[in-house]
């Protein structure tokens, strides 16, 4: 028993990157991992998935620290780049499943990372910055199910792509609101283009609607990014996903 705790105490910090890699589909990359699956650091990678071409990572290392306790696991990353302090989490196992709570916390992140999800992100190029914060946010796994509780809102500020000449386009505010059926908002805060919509996860899926439009005067700025964001219809371009 003492050598197979001293071996889990010690496991390396490459057995956690291969089982993120392994759970996200190779969407998400720990990089260059450094020290133990409890305290470590690695190059955080986001790609379109397996074969994908498509990669961007953040300026910074992400630092992680795993510490087990009563409830479960205690969770603490950190990336300096995005993070003013460590953003911590609570992982409880349930029967058949997995609860994992997360401290309200505010985050900046790049919008050029997410050019490494591949399609349509690295078409658009979206650049700028996102603005995220949590509320009471907590994701229940139970039999492969997710339930959402509690809510998130991003601020994609001062965005724009390499579609168009116009920048900034706009900025903007998706917010996520927990239960059943959980909840997608899309609205506009301010710029010539106007994004709006709406949608619900049902099961594993999202069922999104919207559209996108430019201001009259700025239409020929904006038309690219209107082809590639939905089915045109004159001066707008309509939404759909799922």
């Amino acid at each position: 028993f003492g050598l197979i705790g001293a071996t889990l105490w010690f496991a390396p910090a490459q057995w956690l990157a291969r089982l993120v890699a392994t759970q996200s589909s190779a969407r998400v990359l720990l990089g260059d991992a450094r020290g133990t699956v409890w305290h470590g650091s690695a190059q955080l990678i986001l790609s379109g998935g397996t074969g994908s071409q498509s990669a961007s990572r953040l300026p910074d290392r992400l630092e992680w620290t795993i510490r087990p306790s009563w409830r479960g696991l205690d969770l603490s990353v950190h990336a300096p780049c995005c993070m003013p302090s460590p953003w911590r989490m609570q992982a409880a196992p349930r029967w058949a499943g997995l609860t994992l709570r997360m401290e309200d916390h505010p985050t900046q992140w790049p919008a050029e990372l997410l050019i490494g999800l591949g399609t349509p992100w690295n078409t658009v190029q979206a650049h700028g910055t996102l603005l995220v914060s949590t509320r009471g946010l907590a994701l229940l796994w139970v039999d492969g199910r997710l339930t959402v509780t509690g809510g998130a809102q991003v601020d994609a500020q001062d965005m724009s792509s390499r579609l168009s000449t116009l920048r900034p386009m706009g900025s903007y505010r998706l917010t996520l609101e927990g239960g059943s059926p959980t909840v997608l908002r899309l609205s506009t805060l301010d710029g010539s283009l106007q994004l709006s919509g709406s949608g619900q996860w049902v099961g594993s899926r999202l069922r999104f609607e919207g559209e996108a439009s430019a201001a009259p005067d700025r239409l020929d700025a904006l038309s690219n990014l209107l082809n590639i964001l939905g089915r045109r219809d004159g001066a707008r371009a309509i939404i759909k996903v799922g």
